[in-house]
C-alpha cells in the first residue's frame, strides 16, 4: 500500500513530503530510498514498492521540497535532464542530510520501526554517505554517489555499515575521485566497495536508457543482502 505522508522537519518549521510504501504485516525494518536529481519519479516509487514486497517500510522523501516540490523528471528527455541539473545546483546537501535525519526519527518514532537503513542514488548516493557520517542510521548504501571524494574528511565518523556501488566509467565521478574513495575505504572495517567495470552513472535505474540489466541485478542483490543483514 502506497501513500503520501508529511514528515516534520527537525526544527518543526515545515514538513517534508514523502512517498511511503507499506508492507503487508509488521515491517521487518525501514529503508529510506533517497532519490536522484529527478525527484520521486516512477523509478523511485518502484524501488519503494520492491522493498515493501520484501517486508520493509519504504519511504522516499522529496529532496527538492524547499524549491521544487513534487517535481518528477525523466533523465531520457534532454530538457528534463537539464532541469534536473538546475535543481542540483540549487540544492544544499547539508539541508538534505538534516531531512534524512528527520526521516529516520519519524520512522523510529511515529512509525515505531527500530532499525532504519537507506539506499541512495546519484545525489541520493552522496546523501547516503552523509547519513553514514552524520546520523545514527543503522546502515547505508550509495549508488554512484557524487562528490563523496570531496567529503572524505568525514570518514572517521562512520560507525555503522556503509556500502558504495562504483561504476568505473561514471562520467560524473572520474578515475581520480574513484581512486580517492578506494584509498580511503579499501581497508575500512565498516565500508564495503563494489566496482562495476565498464558501467556508467545510473546503471541501476529501474527503467530507461541508462539501465544495465546485469549490473543492476548484481548491485541490487548485494544491496538487498547487505541491508537485510544490517537491519535484522
Amino acid at each position: 500500500m502506497a501513500e503520501t505522508v508529511q514528515i516534520p522537519t527537525l526544527d518543526q518549521s515545515g514538513t517534508i513530503p514523502a512517498h511511503l510504501a507499506r508492507p503487508a504485516g509488521t515491517p521487518k525494518g525501514a529503508v529510506i530510498v533517497i532519490p536522484e536529481i529527478f525527484g520521486v519519479n516512477e523509478g523511485i516509487r518502484r524501488k519503494c514498492a520492491n522493498w515493501a514486497e520484501k517486508g520493509y517500510l519504504a519511504v522516499a522523501p522529496d529532496i527538492f521540497w524547499r524549491f521544487a516540490p513534487g517535481v518528477e523528471l525523466n533523465p531520457d528527455i534532454p530538457e528534463q535532464m537539464n532541469e534536473a541539473f538546475g535543481y542540483f545546483q540549487q540544492y544544499d546537501a547539508n539541508d538534505g542530510v538534516v531531512d534524512i535525519e528527520a526521516t529516520i526519527r519519524w520512522l523510529r518514532g511515529s512509525e515505531g520501526v527500530a532499525k532504519v537503513g537507506c539506499a541512495g542514488y546519484c545525489l541520493g548516493g552522496r546523501l547516503a554517505y552523509m547519513a553514514a557520517t552524520r546520523t545514527d542510521i543503522d546502515a547505508s548504501v550509495g549508488y554512484y554517489g557524487v562528490m563523496i571524494d570531496q567529503m572524505l574528511d568525514e570518514a572517521h565518523a562512520i560507525a555503522k555499515p556503509l556500502m558504495l556501488h562504483i561504476p568505473t566509467e561514471d562520467h560524473f565521478v572520474g578515475p581520480e575521485a574513484q581512486a580517492a574513495i578506494h584509498a580511503a575505504f579499501d581497508n575500512h572495517a565498516k565500508v564495503t566497495l563494489h566496482d562495476y567495470a565498464g558501467l556508467d552513472h545510473g546503471f541501476a535505474a529501474e527503467m530507461g536508457n541508462r539501465r544495465n540489466e546485469a549490473g543492476a541485478q548484481l548491485a541490487d542483490g548485494r544491496t538487498e543482502a547487505f541491508l537485510i543483514a544490517s537491519l535484522a
